[in-house]
């Protein structure tokens, strides 16, 4: 008999695909049919299927191997697709992801000088995590919106590339 880790289907790891398959669902509300409500609410139910497979899970011996993996990619794809999505779709102010850097620029000296031998290295570290952790959120939402602009601007410059050399023959 295979070790319950090694399970494949398990009602958290369904949970975990059903969540994937609809991120597509969640893009065509927001840009397909404009309508924000709708998006606003999936977006709701499917963060809150994160705990609610994680509980079941625990409570039911169904963790796996497979779900240790799924979960967390799950968590990521749904934050970086909800908040790139809502960030292109402009229902977020784009201020949001410059205050990362800011954040982090204050935190990332603020970590150096708590492990020097000022009078107030404590009192620094605190800082550091009080900037840091709002300045990685705000990070992390600025490459969802910056990766797909990066990615149009290299598709732009290789079509112009190609143009350029099919006109040059």
């Amino acid at each position: 008999m295979p070790d319950r880790a090694d399970r494949l289907l398990t009602i958290p790891n369904v949970i975990s695909v059903v969540r994937l398959c609809c991120l597509p669902l969640f893009l065509y509300l927001l840009f397909g049919r404009d309508n924000r409500a709708a998006a606003a609410w999936l977006l709701a139910a499917l963060g809150t299927t994160d705990w609610i497979d994680g509980y079941i899970a625990r409570h039911f011996d169904q963790v796996s191997e497979l779900g240790k993996i799924l979960d967390p990619v799950a968590d990521r794809l749904l934050f970086f697709v909800g908040v790139g999505g809502i960030m292109i779709d402009g229902s977020c102010p784009l201020w949001f992801g410059k205050a990362g850097t800011f954040g982090l620029m204050v935190a990332f000296p603020l970590f150096l000088a708590s492990h020097s031998t000022l009078g107030w290295a404590d009192t620094a570290e605190v800082l550091a995590w009080i900037a840091g952790i709002p300045g990685l959120v705000f990070g992390y939402i600025s490459l969802v919106m910056y990766v797909p602009l990066g990615i149009e601007a290299l598709r732009a410059g290789r079509a112009d590339r190609a143009a350029r050399v099919g006109s040059a023959m």
